[in-house]
């Protein structure tokens, strides 16, 4: 059964569905939502700059231009500050959202930075340096690195678990995920992956982490307690971004060769959907109320919106129709 509720769409079904696709700048690749859900920033790579989406019209209010090649973009947890990584000039870019422009000078940090991921107190950006196979840590009071930890070869992907107490790093050209212990800023584990690891999303209870491997086109399910790959998932070709729902039940992987989003029940760890996008799907997250994904597109310079489909038992909710709402997490490689 499919019933609607303050606009939300009325069909014969509530499959996950592309709802809208909004232009934003040239070759975009990370995009990341407000805490609050009004606004989404995507870093765009090919023109060094970031888009400012307002999400209740998926349009864009504005660009802030940052440093060389723009391609990880996160959110502080209080919505004041979006953290810019720039992989061609070793920077980031910190830029002030109430005005929309960037503070200071950027923040020099290691060779190609990537991914960057801000601790949940706010306290601390974590951002991988692909070419010289660490991890920057940015005190975000002094916007400062205040050291860096090895990791293996081409760090990419980083995602910091809900607790804060560590950081997951898909290691691309190692095969490998490190774990860094945030209290210490060591590695306290290192764990075998897939071929070509790239990015990695941690489930809103943190027990679980999912990897996207874009060499051998599967997703790996890491279990948090013990370190160990516990599920492997076949997906689409190429696998690159991936983003867990708020209530953790689905994650969404962007398929940079198969212009699709497949969607991973959690609990079964199966796919149990995929969606058309545009061409090359890069970057993927999840708006905060979980109605809304926004997916990256590099080739066609684009953003596909995906009304995620929200089902009761067999009672579903079709947000098809409804405009927007409003947390999310790039290469130079690809």
């Amino acid at each position: 059964m499919v019933v609607g509720i303050a606009g939300a769409g009325v069909g014969t079904a509530a499959a996950d569905t592309v709802v809208d696709t909004f232009p934003v700048g040239d070759g975009p690749r990370e995009v990341a939502f407000a805490p609050n859900g009004t606004r989404a920033y995507v870093a765009n790579a090919g023109d060094d700059t970031v888009s400012v989406i307002d999400t209740g019209t998926n349009t864009e209010t504005t660009t802030v231009t940052v440093g060389d090649n723009p391609v990880g973009v996160a959110v502080t947890p209080d919505g004041a500050f979006a953290y810019v990584t720039n992989a061609l000039d070793g920077t980031v870019s910190v830029i002030d959202t109430a005005t929309n422009t960037v503070l200071g000078v950027p923040i020099p940090v290691g060779n190609n930075p990537q991914v960057v991921a801000i601790t949940p107190d706010g306290a601390h950006a974590y951002v991988t340096n692909a070419l010289d196979d660490t991890v920057s840590v940015i005190d975000t009071d002094t916007n400062t690195e205040i050291t860096t930890v090895t990791v293996g070869n081409l760090p990419v992907g980083v995602a910091v678990t809900p607790n804060g107490t560590h950081a997951y790093v898909a290691n691309h050209g190692g095969n490998t995920v490190s774990v860094i212990d945030t209290n210490t800023n060591t590695v306290s584990s290192t764990i075998a992956g897939g071929d070509a690891p790239r990015k990695v999303a941690i489930t809103p209870n943190g027990f679980f982490a999912y990897v996207t491997n874009t060499n051998d086109n599967t997703v790996s399910v890491i279990d948090t307690a013990i370190n160990t790959v516990v599920d492997t998932v076949t997906v689409g070709n190429e696998p690159i971004g991936v983003a867990v729902t708020p209530n953790g039940t689905r994650a969404y992987i962007a398929e940079f060769d198969s212009d699709e989003v497949s969607v991973i029940d959690t609990g079964t760890n199966t796919v149990v959907d995929t969606v058309t996008v545009g061409n090359e799907p890069f970057g993927v997250a999840i708006a905060p109320d979980g109605t809304r994904a926004y997916v990256t597109n590099r080739d066609d310079d684009t953003v596909s919106v995906i009304a995620i489909e929200r089902c009761l038992g067999s009672l579903c909710i079709d947000f098809g129709s409804l405009t927007g709402s409003g947390s999310g997490a790039g290469s130079t490689f690809s």
